[in-house]
């Protein structure tokens, strides 16, 4: 926390938020469309489970919010789901996870695979009290036995993680939205990236980092989702768009 206050007195955290939101703005496109156009049948599954999980959760999600406990809703949970149904990853390494929301969606779609696990890295919210034992608090216990979880913040996190023979199939960053965490992050995963990964980080808008990395990659996407953006690189989206997802939707 105290590196992350620095950083942001130091340097500023909304600087390149015009420009960033102004290229995502340009390159975004509609997320449902996307999913529905790559493989209809796969993309009604996340669809599904999107919206059953929010069903099901949302009792308890109420509960935490009436005593002060807002981690935050289910953004984008569709395209994880999907990701993970296609993709079929062995591994999969997340950065912040609050409630729980992507860690769902992406157990989920491994059970259905019946492979894969999850390693995720957060670090309590200071402001609550005995705030460890809220996070991932909306994830089914029987989703639980593909999933590690860590959390000492990701500089010491991805340390423990990622180990030197660790191969990593699909990423999801969605942790401190500041250049430098970013830039940290991907440096640290960068050796363990499988030549198909595929790459998801959270609120591309609030700072240039996405468009710099994309631009090193020979494909990425861009979504708007409920006024924020995503933004998706890496060579196996490029495997998933030539039909990937179609050849992989059939076995699971």
């Amino acid at each position: 926390m105290a590196h992350k206050a620095y950083v942001r007195l130091r340097h500023g955290h909304d600087r390149e938020r015009p420009a960033a939101t102004a290229w995502a703005t340009g390159q975004a496109q509609d997320l449902h469309a996307w999913g529905r156009r790559i493989d209809d049948a796969l993309w009604s599954r996340a669809e599904a489970f999107a919206l059953s999980l929010t069903r099901s959760a949302e009792p308890g999600v109420r509960r935490l919010a009436a005593a002060g406990v807002r981690l935050g809703g289910p953004g984008g949970i569709e395209l994880l789901h999907f990701l993970t149904l296609a993709l079929r990853p062995r591994v999969v390494v997340e950065t912040g996870v609050a409630a729980g929301w992507s860690t769902a969606a992406v157990l989920d779609a491994m059970r259905a695979n019946m492979m894969g696990h999850l390693y995720s890295s957060d670090f309590p919210c200071f402001r609550l009290p005995d705030a460890e034992r809220h996070i991932g608090h909306v994830v089914p216990e029987r989703l639980k036995d593909r999933w590690t979880l860590h959390t000492r913040g990701d500089r010491r996190n991805l340390g423990e993680i990622l180990h030197p023979t660790m191969r990593v199939d699909l990423v999801h960053y969605d942790s401190d939205k500041t250049r430098s965490g970013r830039e940290f992050f991907l440096d640290r995963v960068a050796p363990h990236l499988t030549d198909e990964h595929v790459l998801v980080m959270d609120d591309i808008q609030d700072n240039l980092v996405f468009r710099e990395y994309a631009r090193s990659q020979p494909f990425h996407r861009v979504f708007a989702y409920q006024g924020k953006f995503i933004g998706v690189t890496g060579p196996g989206l490029c495997a998933l768009e030539r039909g990937g997802a179609i050849s992989t939707a059939a076995s699971v």
